[in-house]
C-alpha cells in the first residue's frame, strides 16, 4: 500500500478532520493505538478499515495541490492504453488517461514527485499532465493491459517486414536462428503470457489466405484477439516448433508436443498440436494451469444424490466408473478428481493417458505413444502386469480397449475411463456396439456420469424476475420432478444438495445475472460442471441384457431417481450459479432447446 504523502502528517490529519472522515478524538484515540503498536498512523487507519485507501489519497493530493482522480472502477479505452507501454506503467506505477493540449495525461502513484515526473516525461518523450491516483487504482488500470492482447504486436511486426522475411528464410536452415529477443519471440511470449493471464484454455493460431488469426477459448468461448500479417507465419510457426522440440521441416504431416511457460509465479505447461490445412499449418495450444485447477468433486459442481452414488461407485473394489461427454466436457478431470477421492498409500493407481495432462504425485502415470506402438490396448495389457489396485484409462475408443478394461473390472480391479457419448445412458449401448457382451457390461459397470461444462455467473451477481418464457421453461423442465407438497419439495431439493426453492406453479422465480466488465466478459467466471449420474441397478441390469436402446435406459434411470444434466443446471441457475442462457447454450444440441 502506497499513497502520495509529501505535506506534512498533521496538515493532513487535520483535512482528514475537517473533512468529516474521521472524528478528532477518535483520530487521537487511534493515534495512541498505532504508537504502541509501532505501525504508521495512516496505514494503521487504513488497515482498521476507519479510512479508506482512495480517501487517503485524495486528501494527500488536496493538500499536495495535485489534480486526483479515482480509477478504482474505470474502464480505459485500449487506444488511449497504447499511449503508454505497458512495461513502462508497471515500473513507474503510471497509467495513461488521454491527450490533453499535446500532453499525455497520465495517473501516478507518485504524483509529486517531480524528478520521477520528468524522468518518466524523458523516458517517452512527451510532456506531461499529471494526475494523483491510489495504488490499488492504479493497479486495477494496469490488470487492463493484461485482458487485451497489444494489437500494436501486429504493426511492430508489419514494420519489421524485413527481419521477419529473414528470420524466415533462416528457420528453413538452422533451427536456432529465431532466438528470443526476435519479434516473433516477443509476439508468441506476448500471447501466450495474455492468454495465461486471461485463464484461457486453448490458443488457436489459424493461418489464412492473407492474415494470421490469433483466438483464444476462455471459459469454453473462442473469442478473436488479434490478427497477425501473412508474412509471420513460418517464422511463428518455426518458432512453437522450436520450443516443442519438433521437426522444423515437416509441415505435411500432424505434430504434437509440449514445453512449459512462466508467468507471474505460475508454472502452466503447454501442449502443443500442429496441423497441416490448406493456408499453411494450423497449431493449437492447450494451456495447464495446475495451481488454477480443482480437483475437488464439490468444487466442479458435483453435490447431493449425484455425489453420493459416485462415492459409493469409487469404494467399490472392482468394477467400471465410467464417464461420458463430448471433448472439453471436463470429463479427464472428473476422472483425476475421483482419483484424488481414493488415493491412498495402501493402494497401487496406475493409468493410462493420452496426453498425461496433469502430473499428480503417488500415482504412476503412463503416456500413450502410438509411434512405438503403446496404445490404450496394449498399455492396458502392460498394466495388467504391474499389480493394479485401480485403473484408469482415458478414453476407451476402440473394441479392444473396450474389452480388456472390462476384463480388468472382472479379475478385481477397480477401472475408471470415459466414452464419448451425449449421455449418462448412452455409455451402456456404446460398449454393446464395441462388441462387448451384454452380461459382462451388467456385471462390471457399477457408476456412469454424463456431463457437459457452463460459465459459471460472476460474483455479484444481481437478481432478476424471470419472464414468461422462462418461468414456463422452469415449469416444463422441473415441474414434473417436484413432490406437490412444499416440504417435500424442500426435502427433495436438500437431497440434490440444493437450496429450497419454491416451485408450486410461480408466476416468476428469482433468476440472477452476472455483470459484464473487462475481468468478467458476459457476466461470467469460470465454469462448473452439468452431471447426470446413476448407479447400474438390477432392473437397469436386466435392460442391458434385452440390449436396450438409450432412451429406454434413459427412462429407467429418471424413474429410479436420476436428474437430467438440463434439469441439474436448472436448480443450478435457481440457485444463482449459472444462468438459463448458459444452460441452453451448452445442452440445447443434444438436450433438448426451450
Amino acid at each position: 500500500m502506497s499513497v502520495l504523502l509529501l505535506s506534512s502528517e498533521q496538515q493532513i490529519e487535520d483535512m482528514l478532520v475537517s473533512s468529516n472522515l474521521i472524528a478528532a478524538d477518535k483520530l487521537s484515540q487511534l493515534r495512541q493505538e498505532a504508537v504502541a503498536k509501532r505501525t504508521p498512523l495512516f496505514t494503521y487507519l487504513i488497515n482498521g478499515g476507519f479510512i479508506t485507501e482512495e480517501d487517503l489519497t485524495r486528501i494527500s493530493a488536496k493538500a499536495n495541490h495535485i489534480p486526483y482522480v479515482n480509477l478504482s472502477n474505470v474502464r480505459i479505452n485500449f487506444d488511449i492504453l497504447k499511449l503508454l507501454p505497458q512495461d513502462i506503467a508497471e515500473r513507474y506505477m503510471t497509467v495513461p488517461l488521454g491527450e490533453m493540449q499535446h500532453k499525455l495525461v497520465v495517473a501516478m502513484l507518485d504524483a509529486g514527485n517531480v524528478q520521477a515526473v520528468d524522468f518518466l516525461s524523458n523516458k517517452i518523450g512527451r510532456s506531461l499532465k499529471v494526475y494523483s491516483a491510489s495504488e490499488t487504482g492504479i493497479r486495477e488500470v494496469l490488470k487492463q493491459y493484461s485482458k487485451r492482447l497489444d494489437t500494436s504486436l501486429s504493426a511492430s511486426l508489419n514494420l519489421e517486414q524485413a527481419g521477419i522475411e529473414n528470420e524466415n528464410k533462416k528457420a528453413t536452415n538452422d533451427i536456432k536462428t529465431i532466438v528470443q529477443d526476435s519479434p516473433i519471440s516477443k509476439a508468441l511470449t506476448a500471447i501466450m503470457e495474455f492468454a495465461a493471464k486471461n485463464r484461457a484454455s486453448d490458443i488457436h493460431v489459424e493461418p489464412g489466405e492473407n492474415d494470421l488469426k490469433v483466438r483464444v477459448r476462455i471459459d469454453g468461448i473462442l473469442r478473436e484477439v488479434m490478427k497477425m500479417p501473412k508474412s509471420s507465419e513460418a517464422a511463428l510457426v518455426s518458432r512453437i516448433k522450436i520450443l516443442s522440440n519438433l521437426k522444423i521441416d515437416e509441415h505435411r504431416i500432424p505434430q504434437d508436443g509440449q514445453f512449459t511457460i512462466k508467468v507471474g509465479d505460475k508454472v502452466i505447461d503447454l501442449r502443443i498440436a500442429i496441423a497441416p490445412i490448406v493456408w499453411g499449418e494450423q497449431v493449437v495450444i492447450r494451456l495447464l494451469d495446475k495451481t488454477g485447477t480443482s480437483f475437488r468433486l464439490e468444487d466442479m459442481g458435483y453435490a447431493g444424490r449425484p455425489l453420493r452414488l459416485i462415492r459409493e461407485g469409487i469404494k467399490q473394489t472392482s468394477g467400471m466408473v465410467l464417464t461420458s461427454g463430448p471433448t472439453g466436457s471436463g470429463k479427464s478431470t472428473s476422472l483425476y478428481a475421483l482419483i484424488q477421492e481414493i488415493k491412498d498409500d495402501s493402494i497401487n493407481i496406475i493409468t493410462l493417458e493420452d496426453p498425461v495432462e496433469y502430473k499428480i504425485p503417488g500415482i504412476n502415470q503412463i503416456q500413450v505413444n502410438q509411434e512405438v506402438g503403446l496404445t490404450f490396448a496394449t498399455g492396458l495389457r502392460s498394466i495388467l502386469r504391474q499389480d493394479p489396485d485401480v485403473i484408469m484409462v482415458g478414453e476407451i475408443r476402440d473394441g479392444e480397449t473396450a474389452q480388456l478394461a472390462v476384463q480388468s473390472a472382472l479379475t478385481g480391479h477397480l477401472v475408471f475411463s470415459t466414452l464419448h457419448t451425449n449421455s449418462a445412458a448412452g455409455i451402456l449401448p456404446r460398449l454393446l456396439d464395441m462388441g462387448v457382451e451384454p452380461f459382462l457390461i451388467a456385471s462390471t459397470v457399477k457408476t456412469v456420469i454424463g456431463q457437459r461444462l457452463v460459465r459459471r455467473v460472476a460474483p455479484g451477481a444481481e437478481k432478476y424476475e424471470s419472464t414468461a418464457a422462462e418461468t414456463q421453461v422452469i415449469h416444463e423442465t422441473l415441474g414434473k420432478l417436484l413432490p406437490p407438497s412444499p416440504d417435500k419439495v424442500s426435502a427433495y431439493c436438500v437431497d440434490l444438495g440444493f437450496k429450497y426453492l419454491p416451485l408450486a406453479n410461480q408466476s416468476a422465480y428469482t433468476l440472477y445475472r452476472g455483470k459484464d466488465t473487462i475481468d468478467t466478459p458476459g457476466g461470467y467466471m469460470g465454469r462448473m460442471g452439468l452431471y447426470e449420474v446413476f448407479a447400474v441397478t438390477e432392473q437397469i441390469q436386466e435392460l442391458i441384457m434385452k440390449r436396450a436402446t438409450t432412451n429406454d435406459i434413459e427412462r429407467l434411470a429418471q424413474a429410479q431417481g436420476m436428474i437430467t444434466m438440463r434439469q441439474d443446471g436448472f436448480f443450478k441457475a435457481l440457485n444463482g450459479m449459472t444462468t438459463l442462457q448458459e444452460i441452453n447454450r451448452v445442452a440445447a444440441a443434444e438436450i433438448g432447446a426451450w
